[in-house]
């Protein structure tokens, strides 16, 4: 029998519980072992609860308890998530996490210690909720050279743009009802100011090239300044407008950002609608492969914390290869890539848009301003034109 603790009972930790006993026949087949939730970590009680018996209050009896093998951290946050973990992977437990701020803070460090203890640190359910992406990135795609990912990963974000898309809805209005609906926090700003997307695209580029990117390196931008107006433009250019988390091998370098952009109808992550995330990826064999599902959710994302206890009580014992190091990957600068843009401008400003950026096909949708797409250039050179061009509204990256 292998013995589970859970850190943290919250949405996802008692998810977990809830998918190891529901699933328990199952779980046990496939594991080659039958896996006991032993205890469960958190500072409350939970009287009436089927499980009230197994809650502890002191990290130390999970930790100085040799019979527990694997760890499942679901708390949050960098600490005490950090701390506790550090301590499991070196006493030799597994640990199994749905913590990207964690992962991506310090995923390499802990990752050797995993080694260095014969032990694991899994985290598929840090991207994507319950999309498998991690594991296909660490094993299925190894044969791959990966050239680009382009993630739709962030629940909240995805619904409040398809709310503004298909009901013409401005943004602080969608905001109120997704926090209505609980599919925003009280205080957003981790999800619609881009936070949350560029921890995951982290993660997911660090996978990509094998060396760490840290997510302080990445360009973010996040969607409080998309209005109404700019999705009336998106459907007159047969376009919508989502938040992407971007990562590419480009010749001279890797480039990675977190952005709102207008994509065509054609683009794999066009119909990927309200709380439903994606991630593409572009290999140099394989070509294109999308992965798809519930990015985020009590039991979506304790299914894959779950499916990682599975292996981590395979591989008791040893480590799973993952090919992530410490070595910081130097992104390249994000305004030395190339794209085009869409900009709004002031109708008085027609002429000096014409004179900066050449011929351009107006757009008009509402009085007293238009649109136009531009050719491709690079962030700087787009950012030395509009320096020039006070009369511009907004700007959104285009991406084909």
């Amino acid at each position: 029998m292998v013995q589970v603790a859970v850190l943290g009972y919250g949405t996802v930790g008692s998810g977990v519980v809830e998918v190891l006993e529901k699933n328990k026949d199952k779980i046990t087949s496939r594991a080659g072992n039958e896996l006991n939730v032993k205890y469960i970590l958190d500072l409350r009680d939970f009287p009436g609860d089927p499980y009230e018996d197994k809650v502890v209050h002191d990290v130390n009896v999970i930790l100085d308890d040799p019979e527990v093998s694997v760890v499942c951290e679901t708390m949050g946050g960098v600490e005490p998530a950090y701390t506790f973990s550090k301590r499991a992977l070196m006493a030799g437990k597994s640990v199994c996490t749905s913590n990207k701020e964690l992962v991506a803070a310090h995923g390499p460090e802990l990752l050797k210690l995993a080694k260095e203890n014969k032990c694991n640190y899994f985290f598929e359910a840090s991207v994507g909720g319950g999309i498998p992406i991690i594991r296909p990135m660490n094993s299925s795609l190894t044969a791959e050279k990966i050239e680009s990912i382009h993630g739709i990963l962030n629940g909240t974000t995805n619904y409040i743009l398809t709310k503004m898309d298909k009901e013409g809805a401005d943004f602080e209005d969608v905001l109120k009802e997704a926090q209505e609906k609980g599919y925003a926090e009280r205080n957003p700003e981790a999800d619609v100011e881009g936070h949350d997307a560029c921890r995951k695209i982290a993660i997911l580029s660090s996978l990509m090239t094998g060396k760490y990117v840290k997510y302080e390196d990445i360009y973010t931008e996040g969607i409080t300044k998309i209005t109404s107006v700019d999705f009336k433009y998106a459907k007159a250019l047969n376009k919508s407008i989502k938040l992407l988390a971007m990562s590419k091998d480009e010749d001279d370098g890797y480039v990675a950002m977190v952005a709102p952009c207008m994509i065509s109808q054609e683009h794999p992550l066009f119909c990927v609608s309200d709380v439903f995330n994606a991630v593409f990826v572009r290999g140099n064999m394989l070509g294109d492969s999308m992965y798809y599902g519930r990015g985020a959710g009590k039991l979506a994302t304790a299914s894959a914390v779950v499916a990682d206890v599975v292996d981590a009580a395979r591989h008791l014992g040893t480590t799973v290869t993952c090919l992530w190091d410490e070595e910081v990957l130097k992104l390249k600068d994000y305004q030395n890539s190339s794209k085009k843009f869409f900009v709004r401008v002031k109708e008085e400003g027609a002429d000096k848009a014409a004179a900066l950026f050449g011929y351009i096909e107006k757009i008009q949708v509402v009085d007293g301003e238009f649109g136009f797409v531009t050719e491709v250039m690079t962030e700087k050179e787009f950012a030395d034109k509009v320096e020039q061009l006070p009369e511009m509204i907004t700007r959104i990256r285009v991406e084909f």
